[in-house]
């Protein structure tokens, strides 16, 4: 629940993917800032959360094939945002599909039917619905989806390699990330961006006037508003 003074004006939001590196980076933002009255992290399996991210924010258990039947879980909130998605090594090309395309559109489909104004989209630098690339055409193709459901904002960030230290073992993104970190110390909006930092372009995003109906967010305009965001009323 949102502290006196944090301004959350009873807003309610809900995050998909809170377990992954981004939504977990998302949901530190969230709660440190306590911009909303009631966050639910939307997943397959509740999470295990310290002692006060655990009583700040709920925890809706859903399945994903069969997420129509938990419509109940994406109702009332005003924002959604979603870093839902998985790998084609972990997944399998179908799976990978299903995931970062398929139960992401339905979910958009749900929030909005449940009052959602407002959904913030983790996709991809490169997401083209025409590529020959598997991983860029879904994330295009899921881009497309989403717009097409009619919320009232619409935000979609495309951020490159993202930097971060897994929990899981990766080693060759790990070797992959070590090349990309000493990059970025040279061209910083180039080629890779913290998570840390889209986390908090993503809670920007919500705080900021939209420009139009649909803005979508390159990696530069993500590093930009993600250095660092104003408090409200500030």
């Amino acid at each position: 629940m949102a502290a006196a003074g944090s301004d959350s004006g009873g807003r309610a939001c809900f995050v998909l993917g809170a377990s992954g590196e981004t939504g977990r980076a998302l949901l530190r933002e969230l709660l440190s800032r306590q911009l909303f009255a009631r966050v639910t992290l939307v997943g397959r399996r509740r999470l295990s959360l310290g002692e006060e991210a655990a009583a700040a924010a709920e925890q809706a258990v859903v399945d994903f094939e069969r997420l129509s039947e938990h419509a109940a879980a994406f109702r009332g909130h005003d924002v959604g945002f979603c870093c839902l998605g998985t790998t084609r090594a972990k997944a399998g090309a179908d799976g990978f599909v299903r995931v970062d395309r398929d139960y992401v559109a339905q979910a958009a489909e749900l929030a909005r039917a449940g009052g959602c104004k407002h959904f913030v989209l983790q996709s991809s630098q490169g997401a083209n619905q025409d590529s020959c690339f598997l991983y860029l055409r879904v994330k295009g193709e899921v881009e497309n989806l989403v717009q097409s459901v009619g919320f009232d904002r619409c935000t979609i960030l495309r951020p490159a390699v993202l930097l971060c230290k897994r929990q899981e073992s990766r080693p060759a993104e790990w070797m992959a990330q070590q090349f990309l970190g000493a990059v970025a110390r040279v061209f910083p909006t180039a080629y890779s961006v913290p998570v840390e930092t889209v986390a908090r372009a993503m809670v920007a995003s919500v705080l900021q006037p939209g420009k139009g109906k649909v803005e979508v967010l390159e990696n530069a305009a993500i590093h930009e508003l993600g250095k660092a965001v104003p408090q409200e009323g500030t």
